[in-house]
């Protein structure tokens, strides 16, 4: 009469899955570090094309990792910090500086 359904499920009452959990969250965890930094760069970089395919292909971290080491690195940014309109003038002001002596 009464059915017991944790048998048949496996592990725990999870299934299969519960055997693979600490690898699928360690995956899972590294993929995201890996997009996250690669969604990051582009957005810096103003990649429109990488951002959308980093943000909708998964690759478990390789196509972020390739991105990030290889890709970006073609564009000749460097760092790609952001220079804000206030570190520009100050640039600016020196050069004319410079000129005038």
């Amino acid at each position: 009469m009464f059915m017991n359904y944790y048998s048949s499920m496996g592990f725990g009452g999870v299934g299969a899955f519960g055997m693979f959990a600490p690898l699928f969250l360690i995956l899972m965890l590294w993929s995201l570090y890996w997009k996250g930094r690669a969604l990051w760069l582009s957005a810096r970089k103003g990649s429109l094309y990488w951002f959308i395919a980093l943000l909708v292909i998964n690759t478990v971290g390789i196509l972020e990792i390739l991105y990030i080491y290889f890709f970006s690195k073609k564009d000749g940014c460097g760092n790609c910090a952001p220079v804000d309109n206030e570190t520009k003038k100050e640039k600016k002001e020196e050069s004319v500086e410079q000129k005038s002596k």
